[in-house]
């Protein structure tokens, strides 16, 4: 008998051809026009008379999601439309840091610029950028960051390839090796993580001696310079309403940075201003609708007498169900600030459980890492 070689089946066509983009196809901009508008500057004014870095912090995130979206739909395209008739959407994977390199001076005009640096499969790097622009003088960078955004299959929900990236100048390639050189770290710090592996003997030597110094009972605590970090919790429940909604129906707001903000505040009985956030780990939307519960903790702090005196703290916001009373984690957010009157942290936050000591030298690796990354890019931006 002859067998019957049937014919292949043809591919079906991609709903979104793939193209080719450069670095410098991919850039958008938004000015903030404080200077010359008392009225938007108004509605980012915050209770010292500073900008509201939380509200800031947000149109960077918006920034980044339009810029993703628009390196995949063509820099000519001004509306997303209809996220079933593109095929795919895109949502934030993490966000490995924003740090703050300067003051914010309400006075002033301020621009936002990012642009797509690095890709993968079906991911895409993100750099962003928050700039002053002074009258007459050059611009001073205020704050930078990058964010990890993924492309997803509309129907299926599965991995969606993006552009492709051509690399041709030598600038576009120190972009490019600064995207991989993001993605590598996450990586490391993945398989590093103190949740798969024990912390390094420098790690448990210092823990050790803190806990010898602070973690006793002894005159320590009257004299009130140690906290435990279980007593530093600081909780709110909220409900989220359509206003705050993005273009995929889900909650993205400034609700953990206020309370972080907040947290501490009251821990190092001092106003502070904003320094990193030192990263988010996304687990799951928050939906129109839904209860948020936020919880915020001071997990480490700079040890007594040094400067700058910084404060590492978590939030981590979970989704309650009213029904059962079940929460479901979505977010865990790192934030550090520092004190504004030049004063160093007048308390230390110490750990009492395992988990907590974790969370302790979580917080320590945060402050190492934002320290030297700030100093390292103040150093390129001077020269």
């Amino acid at each position: 008998m002859t067998r019957r070689i049937r014919p292949r089946p043809r591919p079906k066509p991609h709903p979104h051809p793939l193209q080719l983009y450069s670095l410098r196809d991919i850039c958008t901009i938004r000015i903030l026009r404080f200077a010359s508008s008392p009225e938007l500057l108004e509605q980012y004014t915050n209770a010292s008379g500073g900008l509201r870095t939380g509200m800031l912090m947000e149109h960077l995130d918006s920034l980044a999601g339009s810029i993703a979206y628009k390196y995949m739909l063509g820099p000519e395209v001004e509306t997303l439309g209809r996220v079933q008739e593109r095929g795919f959407y895109i949502v934030t994977a993490s966000v490995e840091r924003l740090d703050m390199l300067a003051p914010l001076y309400p006075v002033r005009d301020i621009r936002l610029s990012g642009q797509v640096i690095c890709t993968g499969k079906s991911s895409m790097e993100v750099a962003v950028k928050m700039e002053a622009l002074n009258p007459n003088r050059r611009e001073e960078t205020l704050m930078l960051g990058r964010f990890s955004m993924v492309c997803r299959n509309a129907s299926t929900h599965k991995a969606h390839p993006v552009n492709l990236l051509i690399i041709n100048t030598r600038e576009e390639k120190v972009l490019f090796k600064m995207g991989e050189s993001a993605r590598n770290r996450r990586k490391y710090a993945a398989l590093h993580s103190l949740s798969r592996v024990p912390p390094s003997s420098t790690e448990a030597a210092e823990l050790h001696s803190t806990y010898l110094k602070y973690g006793q009972d002894d005159e320590s605590l009257a004299l009130g310079d140690r906290v435990w970090m279980g007593d530093t919790l600081l909780e709110k429940t909220m409900l989220m309403f359509p206003q705050e909604r993005n273009i995929h129906q889900k909650v993205f707001g400034v609700y953990t940075y206020q309370l972080g903000f907040a947290n501490s505040c009251l821990f190092t009985r001092s106003h502070v201003s904003f320094l990193s956030l030192d990263g988010i780990a996304f687990r799951q939307p928050v939906p129109i609708g839904s209860i948020l519960r936020l919880r915020s903790q001071i997990i480490h702090t700079s040890p007594p007498g040094q400067l700058p005196a910084a404060v590492h703290v978590r939030v981590q916001a979970s989704v309650v169900d009213v029904q059962t009373g079940q929460e479901e984690p979505t977010n865990d957010f790192r934030f550090t600030w520092t004190r504004d009157d030049g004063q160093t942290v007048p308390r230390i936050v110490v750990p009492r459980t395992y988990q907590e000591a974790m969370l302790w030298l979580e917080g320590q690796r945060a402050l190492k890492m934002g320290t030297q990354i700030r100093g390292s890019r103040l150093q390129g931006r001077d020269r």
